[in-house]
Parts: structure tokens; sequence; C-alpha cells
């Protein structure tokens, strides 16, 4: 799971990075409002925690703008801002849940459990052409035929669907599928790309995966140039 961190106390991301680190969790650092929205909007991630009180765009009207082009990310605030008041308005603005700071890491810990928990519980249909997504059997089906999947072809898919129309980098596909930094060496994402397309597009129409040469992966119904 990879979580994006907005956070300007340097003392406290730091402690909070190293802790989720070594609970299991890749976590991208943003210094600023400006830096976590860029981040936000370019990156793929499970989760964000969002201070209030940041340089540049401040915490809810960062929360706000990512919320109209990412809907489906779950937001925690972490604030020192503590009165009810900040909190309604945290959550108002489409915060997920809301810690005070002072706060205990355990607490920490379980309310980003529970939050990817809730997320990981709506299964999502999705499709693009005549191709869709089955996550309550774990395959995909196209043009009426059932195709199955290993649990690595199946979250490249679902990765792909989920970012339908955009480009996607090797680094992204990494970062997200396989929860690792980039490897310039390693040939996993052209592997499974190949294994997708041996299932997906060798006897259909029209082609779904292209290849965008010199940046990455798309999955779209449009013709594009491979």
């Amino acid at each position: 799971m990879r979580l994006l961190m907005i956070e300007d106390e340097e003392k406290i991301a730091a402690f909070m990075r190293k802790g989720l680190k070594e609970a299991g969790y890749a976590v991208d650092l943003a210094r600023d409002g400006d830096e976590g929205l860029e981040m936000a909007l370019s990156g793929d991630y499970d989760l964000m925690i969002v201070d209030i009180m940041l340089p540049g765009i401040e915490g809810i009207s960062l929360i706000q703008r990512i919320r109209k082009r990412k809907p489906q990310i779950p937001a925690l605030i972490v604030s020192a801002r503590g009165d009810p008041v900040d909190k309604v308005k945290g959550l108002d603005a489409g915060a997920d849940d809301y810690l005070a700071k002072p706060f205990d890491f355990d607490e920490l810990l379980a309310r980003i459990r529970v939050l990817l928990r809730k997320r990981s519980q709506v299964p999502q249909e999705l499709s693009c052409a005549d191709l869709s997504l089955d996550p309550r059997r774990h395959c995909a089906n196209r043009g009426g035929s059932v195709i199955e999947l290993s649990n690595k072809e199946y979250a490249l898919l679902e990765y792909l669907l989920h970012n339908q129309g955009q480009v996607l980098s090797r680094t992204q596909i990494l970062n997200h599928v396989w929860q690792m930094d980039f490897d310039p060496g390693t040939n996993v994402v052209e592997v499974y790309i190949r294994y997708l397309r041996d299932k997906l597009d060798r006897d259909f129409e029209p082609v779904l995966i292209h290849t965008v040469r010199g940046t990455g992966y798309l999955l779209s119904d449009e013709r594009k140039q491979s």
C-alpha cells in the first residue's frame, strides 16, 4: 500500500514516515500544499494523510481540489486543530477521518487500516469496450469469454482500468502493483503486459493495451500508435 503524507513539520513528518514504513507501508512525503496537490494528481495512492496548516494550499482547500479529480482516495486529516468545529469543517470538506495531534501512533495505524479496509470492501465494476473486470470472481471477461488471471495480472489490469485513458509509466506501475522502487534493470512490467496482451488482445478487437514509446502504457479503446 502506498500512502501520500502532506506534512510540513519536519520532526512530525520524519516520525510518522518512519513508523508507517516499519508498519509495511510505502510513504511519499510532500512538505507543502502545492507539492501535495501535484503528487496526488500525478501519482497513484491508496490513502493520503493531510495536515490542515500547510504552506501554499492549506489542507481543507487541498482535499477539496484533490476530491474533484480523484474522489476515490481516502483522506485522513492529522492536525493540531482539535476543536469540534475544525473536525466538522474537515469532514465536510471531504476528509474520511480526522485525528488531532498529539496522537497515539497505534491509533493512527488503526484508523489507516479502517479506511483502507472500507475502500477494499467496495467492489467496483471496471470496464473498457467489451472488457470487464469481475472483482468477486477475480477474473476478466471479454467478448463474453471468461479470462482467468493470476493475482499480479489481476492487479495490473485493475490499475490500468482505474486509470484508463491515462499513460502510466513503468515506475508508477512498479510502485503500485509490485510496491517496489524503480529498478531500471527489471523487465517485470513488460513481462506482465505481454501476459495480459496474450489473454486480452490477441483474439479480440480493438486492441486495448497500448505502448506509448518512451513513456509507458495505456489502456484505451481508442486506437493509439504503439
